[in-house]
C-alpha cells in the first residue's frame, strides 16, 4: 500500500491532525478578532486568513525547541506553533496588562516573546529580515545546530532590509531560512505592480542562494520546502529563500477598504482554494482523520477561543503609572 504523502515526508497520522488543528485555531482567533473589532472591543486587527497553511507547515518543519522565529503580524499560525497561546494572543489584541508581547503597550499582533524564542518585531515592514540574519551569524560564530526562520509578506521584498539581510546571509552562507509568503496584495497594490520578475523566488540566484516557489495552500509542499532548507542551514550549506503562494481573503487590516481596489468575485474565488477545508478533505480522504475527531476539534477550539476571549475581556490594564516603563532604565 502507497504511503499517504504526509507520511512520506516522515509525519505522523498525529502531526497531521496536529498542523490542521494549529492551522483552524489560527483561523477561529482571527475571525473572533474581526467580531470583537467590529463591536468596538479590541482597535485593530490585521489578518492572517488564508495564510495558515504556509504559516503552519513551515513551522511544522523547523525545530521548534531550538530554532529561532521572527515572524510578521500575519503570523499568527506561525506563533502559535511556537508556543504562544490563544489567551495570550487575546490579551494581545485587548492590551491587557498580561500581554506577553509588550505588556499592552504595543499594536496587536507586535510579536515577540523570549521564552519560545520568537523576536520582537516592529512596525516598519521588513525590519525582521536583517534581525533573523543576525540571529544566524550567532549560531554560526557559536557553533550552533539551530536555525534562524524570517516570514515578510511579497511587498516587503522590495524594501531595503531585504536586499541587505540576503545579501549578508548569501555571503556569509548563514542558516537563516526566508520565507516570503505572497498573498498577492501589498495593502492595496497587486503582485503584478510590485515586482517585474515572475516569482520573488527568482531573486534568490542574485544572493547565492537556492530560490523555490511553492503551493502555500498546502501545507505538505511547505512543510517539505521548509524541511530541505532547514537541513541545508544546519549541515553549514546556507540560506534559502521560499516563496509560498496563496491569497490573502480579508484586507489589508481593519482599516481598509479592499473593496477600492479588488472585486469580491476575486475573493470569493480564492476562498474555493482555502487550505482549512482541502487539508481537512485530504485527512478524511487517507483515513488519518474522521468525521468525528474533526468535529471534536471543531468543538475544542470553540471553547479554547471562547475562554480566551472571556479571560482576555475581564483581564486588568497595565497601571498607567507604569506608561514609562521599559522606555527608560529604572
Amino acid at each position: 500500500m502507497a504511503k499517504n504523502r504526509h507520511e512520506s515526508l516522515g509525519l505522523t497520522d498525529e502531526q497531521a491532525v496536529d498542523m490542521y488543528k494549529h492551522m483552524l485555531l489560527a483561523r477561529k482567533i482571527d475571525e473572533r478578532m474581526w467580531l470583537l473589532n467590529r463591536a468596538g472591543k479590541i482597535p485593530f486587527v490585521i489578518s492572517g486568513q488564508g495564510q495558515e497553511a504556509s504559516q503552519i507547515g513551515a513551522s511544522f518543519a523547523l525545530d521548534r525547541n531550538n530554532d529561532y522565529a521572527a515572524p510578521y503580524y500575519r503570523d499568527m499560525g506561525v506563533v502559535l506553533a511556537f508556543g504562544m497561546t490563544a489567551k495570550e494572543l487575546m490579551l494581545s489584541a485587548f492590551a491587557k496588562a498580561e500581554d506577553p508581547n509588550s505588556g499592552g503597550r504595543q499594536m496587536p499582533s507586535h510579536f515577540g516573546q523570549k521564552k519560545n524564542r520568537i523576536l520582537s518585531q516592529s512596525s516598519p515592514v521588513t525590519t525582521q529580515v536583517p534581525h533573523a540574519v543576525g540571529v544566524a551569524l550567532a549560531a554560526k560564530m557559536e557553533k550552533k545546530d539551530f536555525a534562524s526562520f524570517v516570514t515578510l509578506g511579497e511587498g516587503s521584498t522590495n524594501q531595503g532590509d531585504f536586499h541587505e539581510g540576503l545579501n549578508f546571509a548569501g555571503v556569509h552562507k548563514l542558516p537563516v531560512i526566508t520565507m516570503v509568503e505572497n498573498n498577492k496584495y501589498a495593502i492595496s497594490v497587486p503582485l503584478d505592480k510590485q515586482i517585474a520578475s515572475t516569482n520573488v523566488s527568482d531573486r534568490a540566484h542574485s544572493y547565492g542562494m537556492p530560490g523555490v516557489t511553492v503551493d502555500g495552500n498546502d501545507p505538505l509542499a511547505v512543510y517539505e520546502a521548509v524541511k530541505k532548507a532547514r537541513e541545508r542551514a544546519v549541515n553549514g550549506e546556507g540560506p534559502t529563500l521560499i516563496e509560498a503562494v496563496s491569497y490573502r481573503f480579508t484586507a489589508h487590516s481593519s482599516d481598509d477598504d479592499d473593496r477600492q481596489y479588488r472585486e469580491s468575485a476575486e475573493v470569493e474565488e480564492a476562498k474555493k482554494k482555502d487550505a482549512i477545508i482541502s487539508f481537512a478533505a485530504y485527512l478524511k480522504e487517507t483515513d488519518t482523520m474522521t468525521e468525528k475527531q474533526e468535529q471534536e476539534i471543531r468543538s475544542e477550539i470553540d471553547s479554547i477561543v471562547n475562554d480566551a476571549t472571556d479571560y482576555a475581556e475581564n483581564a486588568a490594564y497595565p497601571e498607567p503609572e507604569s506608561a514609562l516603563k521599559y522606555v527608560y532604565e529604572e
